[in-house]
């Protein structure tokens, strides 16, 4: 059952077994950014804790993030990321959101920063008023799923490499799996890691993830599933 945690007056996380997802509230509007995995009642869950009329956004659009979508009218999504969305039966009217665009909640702002290679379309919101940044599965220090048509290392060693230009921006890093929260200099030490797979670097151990015979590259810092 999912467990809903205050952050602060205005934020709140929902904790849904190995995934989370957040309610950050403005003055006129909140913002529920993702709808986990086994909460198809997300909307219901988010109106515990606010009256304020919600916008979904999501970060990217795999299954353990979209689980309560068909709750919500819209979505903001990036549009590199529709394909993988309808993919997984995602519903509602898609509004594209890009690179530079602003979610104004009302004296709260969500700036979006494109970061595929996770995903094809997978976002962070920068919430600068509050010195935080949310990052999907991009930023964690659990394991970061990597292998699949869709994924792309080289692609998100590039995107962190454009993140690292909001350093300074914020102070904590809000995340959908692993450690709550993290910090800005995880962002470095993920690129590192990423890229000494790539450059062969790196150890790692074979293992079988829904039928996929994939490696696992373990670093104190995170993991990463992954197959070239």
């Amino acid at each position: 059952m999912a467990e809903v945690i205050k952050i602060n007056e205005t934020t709140y996380r929902i904790e849904d077994g190995g995934v989370r997802f957040y309610v950050f509230c403005g003055k006129e509007k909140a913002a529920v950014i993702d709808t986990g995995m086994n909460t198809p009642d997300a909307m219901e869950i988010v109106k515990t804790v606010t009256s304020l009329p919600l916008v979904l956004v999501n970060t990217h659009a795999d299954p353990d993030h979209i689980s309560g979508n068909g709750s919500f009218d819209t979505v903001y999504m990036s549009p590199a990321e529709e394909e993988n969305y309808r993919e997984h039966n995602g519903k509602g009217d898609f509004i594209p959101v890009r690179e530079g665009d602003v979610i104004d909640l009302g004296e709260r702002t969500l700036l979006v920063i494109d970061i595929p290679g996770h995903t094809p379309g997978s976002i962070a919101l920068l919430d600068e008023k509050n010195r935080v940044l949310v990052s999907g599965d991009s930023v964690q220090n659990s394991h970061i799923f990597m292998f699949g048509e869709k994924r792309d290392l080289p692609l998100f060693i590039k995107s962190l490499e454009h993140l690292k230009e909001y350093d300074g921006r914020y102070d904590e890093v809000y995340p959908m799996h692993g450690d709550f929260p993290q910090k800005p200099d995880l962002v470095e030490k993920l690129i590192e890691g990423a890229g000494k797979i790539l450059e062969g670097k790196a150890e790692g151990t074979e293992t079988e993830l829904f039928g996929n015979k994939v490696m696992l590259y373990k670093f104190p810092f995170a993991g990463f599933l992954y197959k070239e």
